[in-house]
């Protein structure tokens, strides 16, 4: 699976306002109901599903990075939002360091092997020490849209 193919690409903030992990999911769930990925009606469910998932086990897995995610029912199309941030935000991080980069994944609850494949792509980027660098380097969404194209195109299609 490509980045480029769940990442939307208008859901992508280079600089992050929050420094707070409850504040970092809410801005990139506003991101994706701004873009009409996600319905209004929506938002206040999915911020608390994101946050509820993240008491029972932080997705932030260290090097700076997170991956808050749900599976849900009003979800048809896979969507990533993804938000960079130069303070840092709190995310109660396994290393319990701050997180600069955080791919956030809304999945369809039906489609359990699309999710893993998604999961798949992210970690795989994310687990690369160069990648995680470049991304914490970003300037503009056209910075990440170029990296995420140099990660697809490294990735071996399966």
């Amino acid at each position: 699976m490509k980045l480029l193919d769940i990442v939307i690409k208008e859901a992508i903030i280079p600089s992050l306002a929050a420094t707070q992990r409850d504040d970092a999911v809410t801005e990139l769930i506003d991101a994706i109901v701004k873009v009409g990925a996600l319905s209004p009606e929506l938002r206040d469910e999915f911020v608390k599903a994101i946050i509820k998932r993240e008491k029972r086990g932080s997705t932030g897995f260290g090097h700076g990075v997170a991956v808050p995610h749900v599976k849900h029912q009003a979800i048809s199309k896979m969507a990533v939002a993804i938000g960079v941030s130069e303070s840092g935000v709190e995310f109660n991080a396994l290393d319990q360091k701050p997180v600069y980069s955080i791919f956030l994944l809304l999945s369809p609850e039906d489609q359990p092997e699309e999710h893993l494949d998604a999961m798949e792509a992210i970690f795989g980027n994310l687990s690369q020490e160069t990648f995680r660098r470049f991304l914490r380097q970003v300037k503009s969404t056209k910075h990440v849209l170029t990296l995420l194209e140099e990660a697809d195109a490294n990735t071996t299609i399966h």
